[in-house]
C-alpha cells in the first residue's frame, strides 16, 4: 500500500510539536550539562560538546518526527501478511502457532483501534509539506528546550552559578510546559505538574549519581 494514502496518526499542528519536541530537547541538556560541567573540561571543550550533542540530537528527532509523519510503509494493518505467513511456514513453525499468532495480532489491533476511538485520536493522510513542517517545527521546539538548559553556561563561565541558573529556569520551564500540556490536552494541571517536576527530579538524580560515578 502507498504510505502516502495510507491515514495513520501524524501530527495535527504545532501543539503537537510542541509536546513531543520541546520537554525532551529541555530534559536531555539538562541531564549532559549537569553531568559533564563539574568535570575537567575546558570551557570551549564543554560548549563544543554539548553544541555537538544538541544538534545531533536535533537532526535525530527531526528524522524521526518525518518517519513518523510518513507512516510506516511495512504496516498492514496490524495483522499478518501472507508475505509474513510464508516466512513463518519457511521455519517449520506449524500451522496451528501460526494461526494463533495471526489471531494474537488481529486481537491487538482491534484493541489498538478501540483505544484510538476513545481517545478520539483523528488518523491524516500523508501530506509532504505538513511532515516537512512538523519535522522544522518539533525540531525547533527541541532545540528551545536544549537551549533552556544551556545558555546560562553560553552566559557565564562559572558552571557553578551556570548550573544553578540552568536547573531554575529549567524547573519554571517544565511547570510552564506541564501548564501548556494540561490546556492542550485537557488533564489535570496540578497532576501534570507533578509528573514533569518529578521527571525533572529524577533527570537531576541521575545526573548527579552519574557525575559522581565517573
Amino acid at each position: 500500500m502507498d504510505i502516502r494514502n495510507k491515514a495513520a496518526i501524524r501530527s495535527s499542528g504545532w501543539r503537537t510539536d510542541l509536546l513531543i519536541g520541546f520537554p525532551d530537547g529541555l530534559l536531555l541538556l539538562l541531564f549532559t550539562t549537569q553531568i559533564l560541567h563539574g568535570k575537567s573540561l575546558t570551557v570551549q571543550a564543554f560548549y563544543s560538546l554539548h553544541i555537538l550533542i544538541l544538534g545531533i540530537a536535533t537532526l535525530l528527532m527531526m528524522i524521526a518526527v518525518f518517519r513518523a509523519n510518513r507512516g510506516d510503509e511495512h504496516d498492514d494493518e496490524g495483522r499478518m501478511s501472507k508475505e509474513e505467513k510464508q516466512r513463518l511456514l519457511k521455519l517449520d513453525i506449524s500451522q496451528g502457532t501460526i494461526e494463533h499468532i495471526a489471531d494474537e495480532m488481529k486481537k491487538d489491533q482491534e484493541q489498538w483501534e478501540n483505544t484510538l476511538q476513545e481517545e478520539h485520536v483523528q488518523l491524516q493522510q500523508f501530506g509532504l509539506g505538513h511532515a516537512i513542517r512538523s519535522t522544522l517545527a518539533t525540531g525547533a521546539f527541541f532545540l528551545l528546550g536544549g537551549l533552556i538548559a544551556f545558555v546560562p553556561y553560553l552566559a557565564q563561565e562559572n558552571f557553578t552559578k551556570a548550573s544553578e541558573l540552568s536547573l531554575t529556569l529549567c524547573i519554571f520551564a517544565l511547570l510552564f510546559f506541564a501548564y501548556l500540556k494540561s490546556r492542550i490536552t485537557g488533564q489535570h494541571v496540578t497532576r501534570m505538574a507533578l509528573r514533569y517536576v518529578l521527571t525533572g527530579g529524577l533527570v537531576i538524580l541521575a545526573s548527579y549519581l552519574i557525575a559522581i560515578a565517573i
